[in-house]
């Protein structure tokens, strides 16, 4: 992750206040529980959000991310999960299992260091049992990855795009879309 964007406990707490300020937390979850997935590599999980709550709906879950203060507030939360740090766009990259559903959620690819996405799709793909999907969700922002490129860098991965929408409880993607929630299928 770049930047100085808050980590760890600070992070959590700004999620915090969302929920109880009655915002769903859990729009990630429900799209990629609604696809039944026995296995989920929630990539860039960051503190634990996304892949928590999968593991509390039962599914098998393992985080990955770059930032250990991210990972030691995971920890912290979810000792039963397996929790492993490293860079997504790293070839060299072991996991000891392959997955359904690879989750890029919260802005995933537009964190990663430019230049890197294709890289990260790639090693993502690798991830994946035949007819496992991707799904990313990010901002639409000038200067940083694009559908097209997204689908041009997906392809290239041996992924196709099989949705996309404009927010995690499937709202209509359109060309006024700020956000992008998107669904690529390994062949």
């Amino acid at each position: 992750m770049r930047g100085d964007a808050p980590r760890g406990e600070e992070y959590d707490r700004r999620f915090e206040e969302l929920a109880a300020r009655g915002v769903d937390m859990h729009g990630e979850a429900d799209l990629i529980d609604s696809y039944d997935p026995t296995s989920v590599l929630d990539a860039g999980c960051g503190t634990g959000r996304v892949a928590i709550e999968l593991r509390r709906r039962g599914r098998a879950v393992t985080g990955i991310d770059l930032d250990p203060r991210m990972l030691e507030a995971a920890r912290r939360k979810a000792p039963d999960i397996t929790w492993v740090q490293g860079d997504l766009a790293d070839h060299a990259l072991t996991l000891d299992r392959q997955f359904e559903i690879v989750a890029l959620a919260g802005n995933v690819l537009i964190f990663v260091a430019p230049g890197t996405e294709g890289f990260v799709l790639t090693n993502m793909a690798r991830r994946l049992v035949p007819g496992g999907r991707v799904i990313a969700g990010y901002s639409l922002v000038p200067d940083r990855l694009s559908v097209a490129h997204h689908d041009e860098l997906a392809e290239r991965a041996g992924l196709a795009l099989e949705s996309r929408w404009s927010t995690w409880d499937r709202q209509p993607f359109g060309p006024d879309s700020s956000y992008a929630v998107s669904v690529h299928r390994l062949g």
